[in-house]
């Protein structure tokens, strides 16, 4: 009997949890996940480490060994999240076997201080990689423009990425060059392209919320029936990109050589508009080769009322071109848009870094009694 998360893997759609616990881990959920609910893949950022360290007493035992070694709080953070994704890649290697490493990828953030820092970012990315030693882990970088050459040095050490904060057209064209330099720097270094992966994490609820609350303060009809479309124009634009430059002459070379195409990512697709349906971002971006991460709220609507129809993204290029360019003509600015977007997600990152920090901090004073 078909299943709403079955007919969206069908269509082409890779469905990856956005969270990660201890207590997930070790009390066997993600085998429900996995065979019940079609999950392949998980995502992970800082605020879902925290909230798990608050939960529980699972990462008692080894906090209480970090304190008693003197670990400070960054070495304990280091520690403590590469353990938990290093297990996660441990579940999740069956998966990555039978997608030949297109799924079955645990994603861990580099530290988002080092957000404008290239050579820290890559080399955190390296060190996260070494320490997690999984050939299933993505090392997550966000899409500055520092993080760029980032990505590009990353990928040619070999070690795939999942390149994160993607909100504007022009920058995911700018991810695409750099995904496709750093494979062409991977080649000349001998390494196997078809063991590098990668995904483009572009952003979606969060547009709607930020274009949404300006087309409130317009407050005319003609903004009204914009409100809840630019999340899901933006990114169906952004596939048709994905399409042009996965077809071009440069990218064909590389696939001949064994390279895998990077996937675009849907994140931030938990709905934050009571009002829009609550598989919006689901259900309105189905394509193939996409990667969809929901949290579990969003993953769960979806399995109990969600509803595929087939392809939702291709075919509608000129409609979400007509949608920005309504935004634009009644005063909501794209790129003041995506620029805010992008430096708030920045500002979010590390105070989600901060969070973590302190809850470890917090627990390793409590260890030490």
């Amino acid at each position: 009997m078909s299943t709403p998360t079955a007919d969206l893997s069908a269509a082409g759609v890779s469905i990856w949890l956005d969270d990660l616990s201890r207590e997930r881990i070790n009390s066997g959920a993600f085998k429900h996940l996995i065979e019940d609910l079609d999950v392949v893949g998980v995502t992970t950022n800082p605020s879902i480490f925290a909230a798990a360290l608050k939960k529980g007493e699972s990462y008692a035992s080894q906090v209480g060994a970090l304190a008693e070694a003197g670990a400070d709080v960054d070495q304990a953070v280091f520690d403590i999240t590469t353990h938990d994704v290093a297990q996660a890649c441990d579940i999740f290697a069956e998966e990555a076997k039978r997608t030949n490493g297109a799924d079955g990828r645990v994603s861990i953030e580099v530290d988002p201080r080092l957000s404008r820092d290239t050579q820290g970012t890559v080399a955190e990315a390296k060190r996260l990689h070494a320490k997690v030693q999984r050939t299933n882990v993505l090392i997550k970088i966000p899409a500055t423009v520092e993080g760029l050459e980032a990505i590009s040095s990353t990928l040619a050490e070999g070690i795939s990425v999942n390149v994160t904060l993607i909100f504007s057209l022009e920058r995911y064209r700018a991810v695409i060059n750099a995904y496709l330099t750093g494979l062409e720097q991977a080649r000349e270094k001998g390494h196997d392209l078809s063991k590098i992966t990668s995904v483009a994490s572009f952003f979606v609820s969060r547009v709607d919320a930020e274009i949404d609350a300006q087309l409130d303060k317009i407050g005319t009809d003609e903004a009204a029936a914009l409100k809840g479309k630019a999340g899901l124009a933006n990114a169906r634009l952004a596939y048709q990109i994905f399409e042009e430059q996965f077809s071009t002459e440069r990218w064909q070379v590389l696939k001949a050589a064994g390279a895998n195409a990077q996937r675009p990512l849907w994140a931030s697709t938990g709905v934050k508009d009571p009002n829009l349906p609550d598989t919006l971002y689901v259900t309105g971006l189905v394509a193939p080769n996409v990667v969809n991460t929901m949290p579990e709220k969003t993953l769960q609507a979806m399995a109990d009322h969600g509803v595929v129809e087939g392809d939702t993204v291709t075919g509608t290029y000129d409609e979400s071109n007509e949608i920005l360019n309504r935004l634009d003509a009644i005063g909501v600015s794209y790129d003041e848009v995506v620029d805010k977007l992008e430096t708030e997600g920045l500002d979010k990152f590390v105070t989600s870094w901060s969070e973590l920090l302190e809850t470890v901090q917090t627990a390793l004073d409590a260890a030490k009694g």
